[in-house]
């Protein structure tokens, strides 16, 4: 009897730790809305990075470097597996930038290349107007004007909506905002490696 009951209280204990720990998912959303306590100024600039775990300056970047680096507070750096992906398979990539080779400096932080790696990783969902489609650690991706491309983290409502919130950098650095339907959309992803 003792022996069933400790096997019971350890099964129990088991299944605790696994729902307990929080998923994929929810660390995304953890460190999307850690980001939206830093200040950083909207800054396109090229600049020559580190490789891997490159970053621009953590006072600068655009809408990219928001979604990089809260991927990289997961342990998942872009920046390598986008320019892995490319240097395997340039010409999936788009040809916009003039460019005849990968650039380990810039190609994860364009919007269209982001695109391209999570439709390659089978990341790539459906472009609804229904909100309950999105799911907080998504990723969307829409043109704001004039005609630029733009991604963002979906995140749950705080204010406790059914439609869910982005945090994204649109110009005035990283915010949680009740927009994702403002612009037209263009990506719906869900891009949620193994970390173990």
């Amino acid at each position: 009897m003792l022996r069933r009951c400790c096997l019971l209280l350890a099964f129990i204990g088991v299944g605790y730790a696994q729902t307990s720990a929080p998923s994929f998912a929810e660390r995304l959303v953890q460190a999307a809305m850690e980001r939206t306590k830093h200040t950083v100024r909207y800054d396109p600039a090229y600049v020559r990075l580190d490789y891997p775990g490159g970053d621009v300056p953590a006072d600068t970047g655009v809408c990219t470097d928001e979604v990089i680096r809260s991927y990289r507070k997961l342990g998942i750096d872009l920046q390598k597996l986008v320019h892995e992906d490319m240097k395997r398979a340039f010409a999936a990539y788009p040809k916009r930038w003039g460019l005849s080779s990968t650039d380990k400096n810039i190609d994860h932080r364009r919007v269209p290349n982001l695109q391209t790696f999570f439709k390659r990783r089978g990341a790539s969902l459906p472009v609804t107007q229904n909100a309950a489609d999105y799911r907080p650690g998504d990723l969307i991706t829409c043109t704001v004007p004039v005609n630029l491309p733009h991604i963002a983290i979906v995140v749950p409502a705080p204010d406790g909506g059914t439609t869910p919130w982005i945090v994204h950098n649109i110009g005035q650095g990283p915010k949680c905002e009740n927009r994702l339907f403002e612009f037209p959309l263009t990506g719906h992803y869900r891009f949620h490696p193994r970390t173990d």
